[in-house]
């Protein structure tokens, strides 16, 4: 085994299921086949209710959209690799393979992030100038935005496969995780990764830490706004429009949050802890997503029951 860690130590990494339980793998197989089947349908039923009710046509659902092909694309980026190892036993993932799944896993995460504040300016122009609101948050504003979320993510995530490669990897190839992450990827150098750690606090700082300094900045506004209406009806509808936004954000923000504390003060915490928190922050938010915003959105919600009645009425 040593020996053909050693002979693919330049090639290929070697993934990790559950730490120190390789013989329970396939026990994780089914419950992250179901993971990834309700991730498919649950954001493929939000986008396809968006695109047929044509009540649905508005800026808020647009942004939905977006955020439910984020959650499946970033849901596709760990399933090769996760699937590898649960279903098949296969826990070798080519260097190169590893390095491009890196690149989508990260770019995508920062996309989301991205997403979730342009939901809270959508909440935010909703709410402070209701009657401009279509006016102002066009087809073609909603566009540009979505253009400009995925150019940044693309922009600061970019440099990390080239800052990878440049190191020389002569120790262990074995990851801590069922995919591949720039910080785990790292600490298998023999050279200093001090440019990389720099590197990866720049982006936490300046993408996720900026972005949710915005939303929480939006939200103050939204509130301030709020307030200033006179009736409590009206108020309390307003705050209803933003309920599944912001358990969006808990669901994406609270798991990285958890995440990075772990990483950086966990270090005694055993190995399955890191794991499962690193799972709940890719996995949980594609899944749940969908959910809250069918169970949260009325008009949502009541498409979904009238499309699963029509399909009973039939049958």
């Amino acid at each position: 085994m040593n020996s053909t860690a050693s002979h693919a130590n330049h090639h290929s990494f070697i993934l990790t299921g559950i730490p120190g339980m390789s013989d329970k793998n396939p026990w994780m197989a089914f419950p992250l086949g179901f993971l990834y089947t309700l991730t498919l349908l649950g954001n493929g039923t939000i986008l396809a209710v968006i695109k047929v009710d044509e009540s649905l046509h508005e800026p808020m659902y647009y942004f939905l959209s977006i955020l439910a092909v984020t959650d499946v694309s970033l849901s596709m980026s760990t399933s090769p690799s996760m699937l590898s190892i649960f279903w098949f036993n296969v826990p070798e993932i080519p260097f190169d393979a590893c390095i491009t799944q890196m690149f989508f896993i990260h770019g995508f995460g920062v996309v989301e992030s991205g997403v979730l504040v342009s939901m809270a300016f959508d909440r935010f122009v909703a709410i402070r100038d209701p009657l401009r609101y279509a006016s102002i948050l066009t087809h073609d504003i909603i566009g540009k935005i979505g253009i400009a979320v995925l150019i940044r993510a693309v922009c600061v995530v970019l440099p990390v496969p080239f800052l990878i490669k440049r190191l020389p990897f002569c120790r262990s190839n074995v990851l801590s995780h069922s995919y591949c992450l720039h910080q785990d990827a790292m600490r298998l150098a023999c050279a200093s990764t001090r440019i990389n750690s720099l590197y990866g606090l720049i982006i936490v700082i300046f993408t996720l830490g900026l972005d949710a300094l915005i939303i929480l900045f939006s939200y103050m506004l939204i509130l301030k706004t709020v307030l200033g209406i006179a009736s409590r009806t009206e108020r309390v509808k307003a705050l209803n429009t933003c309920l599944s936004h912001i358990c969006a954000v808990l669901l994406f923000y609270v798991p990285l949050i958890g995440v990075t504390m772990i990483h950086r003060f966990g270090k005694h915490l055993s190995p399955v802890v890191h794991t499962l928190m690193a799972n709940i922050y890719l996995l949980l938010p594609p899944v749940l997503n969908p959910i809250v915003y069918s169970v949260k959105t009325k008009q949502i919600r009541r498409r979904i029951l009238h499309m699963f009645q029509g399909r009973k009425d039939r049958a």
